[in-house]
């Protein structure tokens, strides 16, 4: 079940409607009998993956939580469940990744080894999951917090419809106590939850689906493509990506505020990062958290010295790329971010001290530089993340510069290419547009609020031109599978 089909259409507003008639007690009962639904709409076998990970998390962070145990053995248990569940990770996801690979480097040696592959299908959510029940473990062996008692709720944190596929990851401080709390229907909140849904769709279903055309187009066919084709595909992506994932984001929020649950704000206008550093601040912030808090950190962080910590941001980008899938491309995406923000670091700019950085006019003078740069910086590695392999992606690195030197014709052949006209760039460019403007005015205001304080003459006309957008400009016969879904 997709956020974006007439199955969700219907299935949230049935749950909204149950969810806020019954008695308070049994309202976690239908957030799990929800959760669960939806989770088996994807495939009712790996039910039994989700339903073990909150079983085996549940039991040990009791164990671990238990007055009665010492530190090694709380410390053993933490060990034994953290196996257990990436070890679950391990086998769906890296397994074929990991023996292929071991073949490989056996058959460089002159050692024939047959590599063990095996025909799985990766459960949905599941690396979004097994990171949150890995967050929750750690936190309760740190003392951050207590075991969750309620089996029941503990299974809604973990499965909650809204973000089981692609999350946020939600620490267990946040989503627990809300799980727990007494509520009672809040207009305002599920007002903007709608709001905040609505403005999800049209970055999916108008800005994303439509630029993924042109994606696919050029990236599943590279070898017919050069030139300005190639460097406008890569640019497309990065909306399209950011698109998809931040308007899932939105939806899966506005769905949790009209359960009256706040969940995590994953995406900041990321592409007006003024560095690297503040890209992974502003994208993806759920994971980008997960993985300073439970990598980086106890790796010694910046607390050690500079080749130590180089090395320290180095491992967690790669382990940021290796998330993100099984293949080399990832891992190469992820040290490329890693590199970015090693050299970064080196620029006198970036100090706290600079006075680029205690002087706002000096900082904004250079973010007019360095905001373009990190957008181009980050493009670049998105060619890695996009390409199907390693290969395609040095092809289109050797190529994108094809025939520039006669400026015209190089952008003339990649309208010949893609089958752009004037008509279709503005197309696709009005939205582009509508985009930035919110973005950039979300650097400073909450726009959904401010939309909301105007006056019914101003606000509504807003809401109807949003709409009217989403109908007209969505595209129309295009896969609509959210992209990190595969994640």
């Amino acid at each position: 079940m997709l956020f974006n089909s007439f199955g969700y259409a219907l299935f949230l507003p049935i749950v909204f409607i149950i969810y806020w008639i019954i008695p308070q007690k049994f309202r976690w009962i239908i957030l799990l009998i929800s959760s669960y639904y939806f989770y088996a709409s994807w495939g009712p076998q790996y039910v039994a993956i989700i339903l073990l990970t909150t079983i085996v998390s549940y039991v040990a962070a009791l164990l671990i939580d238990s007055k009665r145990t010492g530190k090694l053995y709380s410390k053993t248990i933490l060990i034994i469940s953290l196996l257990l569940c990436t070890g679950l990770l391990f086998f769906f996801k890296y397994l074929n990744f990991f023996t292929e690979n071991i073949s490989a480097l056996f058959e460089k040696m002159a050692i024939p080894i047959q590599p063990i592959t095996l025909k799985l299908a990766l459960p949905i959510g599941i690396s979004f999951y097994i990171f949150q029940t890995i967050s929750y473990l750690v936190d309760v062996y740190r003392g951050e917090i207590h075991a969750e008692k309620d089996f029941g709720i503990f299974a809604v944190y973990i499965s909650f419809f809204p973000k089981v596929m692609q999350g946020p990851i939600e620490k267990g401080k946040k989503l627990l106590p809300q799980l727990h709390a007494r509520r009672s229907f809040q207009y305002v909140q599920a007002s903007y939850g709608m709001k905040q849904m609505a403005w999800g769709y049209f970055k999916k279903l108008v800005l994303a689906d439509g630029l993924s055309v042109y994606v696919n187009q050029v990236y599943n066919d590279l070898p017919s493509y050069t030139g300005f084709s190639l460097i406008l595909a890569t640019f497309f992506f990065a909306i399209q990506l950011y698109c998809d994932f931040s308007g899932y984001t939105d939806i899966a929020l506005g769905s949790a505020k009209l359960l009256g649950i706040n969940l995590t704000q994953n995406f900041k206008a990321p592409y007006f990062a003024s560095s690297i550093k503040d890209f992974w601040g502003r994208w993806h912030i759920s994971l980008s958290t997960w993985l300073k808090d439970y990598i980086y950190i106890p790796l010694g962080g910046n607390r050690v010295g500079k080749i130590r910590h180089a090395l320290n941001i180095l491992i967690t980008f790669l382990v940021s790329g290796l998330w993100h899938g099984a293949s080399w491309n990832y891992v190469l995406w992820g040290g490329l971010h890693g590199l970015y923000q090693i050299i970064e670091g080196l620029f006198p700019w970036n100090s706290k001290k600079s006075l680029f950085q205690r002087n706002k006019h000096f900082h904004l003078l250079l973010s007019l530089i360095t905001v373009p740069c990190t957008f181009l910086l980050v493009c670049f590695a998105w060619i890695f993340f996009r390409a199907s392999t390693i290969q395609d992606a040095v092809y289109v690195i050797r190529n994108m510069f094809t025939g520039i030197s006669h400026l015209s014709v190089y952008i003339q052949d990649c309208a010949l290419q893609m089958g752009l006209t004037f008509t279709h760039l503005m197309y696709n460019c009005l939205p582009i547009i509508l985009l930035v403007l919110y973005d950039f005015a979300s650097l400073k205001t909450d726009v959904i609020a401010l939309i909301s304080r105007q006056r019914f003459f101003i606000r509504w006309p807003v809401y109807i031109l949003v709409l009217l957008i989403i109908l007209l400009f969505s595209e129309k016969g295009v896969s609509t599978q959210f992209i990190y879904m595969q994640f």
